[in-house]
């Protein structure tokens, strides 16, 4: 494949993830991106060498120029990920190109989340007048409905009027590649809710308007979120940072800690597969672990043994 078919292919590629695959906007501008990424690097290569070279092997040098710059392993892994299914892309088209690329493996990481007490002093004990923003019902609406939902911050964003179901307390949600499902949200988020609508939000003209708006009668953005969460962060008693997918994390592990089925959770949580929800049972697991040193008459049990020894070994002493 030339350089020129590789650029019209690119362009067909997204336009096939956007509108057959319905990928999310943010898979989408990524796999946009890299693919963009190659082409300037193939085409600095031509005009470096004043040679054509071939699409396999502008792609092995790509790839060892990324290695030596130490992109982290996690990026590598979705530039890997976007050339595998440009690569499928081009079979469905009877070009066959082996691009003989192999993910990283990386590091498992266990998901930070906030503890329960943590997530209550938030919700509970801070007042309307000390937050430092004039809308203070959103802001507490935005916090009480991540973490009564689970949903991602794109997903709390988009929604709308029309798909809050107030007397079921369920919310529609349209999730990555456009996969809808419903969540629920308490008696708490619902009065959250139903106080910023009457306190703060302009009045709607239709149901179809987004649900968070900003001072210009705008849809939120998710930098807006995230600000909004800086701001809860300032009354946590320890220094630490909170972002929407840590409150995501704080809501899958809460719910599996109290004995949630986890397939009920990977079902609120809109994952594709178990495997996804599958590493917060990490989290419990080590919990568990930590109890289980502290607590367990065993280990009880050889403390007061050594606490005995060392008394009789004092005795001796003295």
């Amino acid at each position: 494949m030339k350089l020129l078919d590789m650029e019209t292919k690119k362009e067909e590629f997204i336009t096939y993830l956007d509108i057959e695959k319905n990928v999310s906007t943010h898979t989408k501008k990524a796999y946009a991106r890299d693919l963009g990424q190659f082409i300037l690097f193939w085409k600095n290569i031509i005009s470096k060498e004043s040679q054509d070279i071939s699409l396999k092997r502008a792609l092995d040098r790509y790839f060892i120029s990324i290695f030596n710059k130490k992109i982290a392993a996690s990026s590598i892994a979705r530039k890997v990920s976007c050339f595998k299914s440009f690569e499928k892309f081009l079979e469905k088209k009877g070009i066959t190109i082996d691009f003989q690329l192999v993910r990283p493996r990386l590091e498992k990481k266990l998901p930070v989340y906030l503890t329960v007490d943590e997530i209550f002093h938030l919700l509970d004990t801070i007042n309307e007048e000390e937050l430092p923003t004039k809308q203070p019902c959103r802001e507490r609406a935005i916090l009480e409905l991540l973490y009564a939902t689970g949903i991602r911050c794109s997903e709390l964003v988009a929604i709308r009027l029309a798909d809050i179901d107030f007397e079921q307390k369920t919310i529609r949600i349209q999730g990555k590649g456009g996969k809808e499902r419903f969540v629920l949200f308490g008696s708490k988020a619902k009065e959250r809710l139903l106080a910023y609508l009457h306190k703060e939000r302009p009045y709607a003209q239709t149901i179809y308007e987004n649900l968070f708006l900003n001072n210009r009668n705008e849809p939120l953005s998710s930098r807006t979120i995230q600000r909004t969460l800086e701001m809860f962060r300032k009354f946590l008693r320890i220094e630490r940072p909170i972002t929407p997918h840590k409150i995501r994390h704080s809501f899958a592990t809460h719910l599996l800690n109290e004995g949630v089925d986890i397939r009920f959770v990977q079902e609120l949580l809109g994952h594709k597969t178990l495997a996804s929800t599958e590493k917060y049972t990490h989290v419990t697991t080590t919990q568990l672990a930590k109890m289980c040193d502290t607590l367990h008459p065993f280990n009880t049990m050889a403390a007061d043994d050594e606490e005995r020894h060392a008394n009789e070994s004092s005795q001796q002493e003295d």
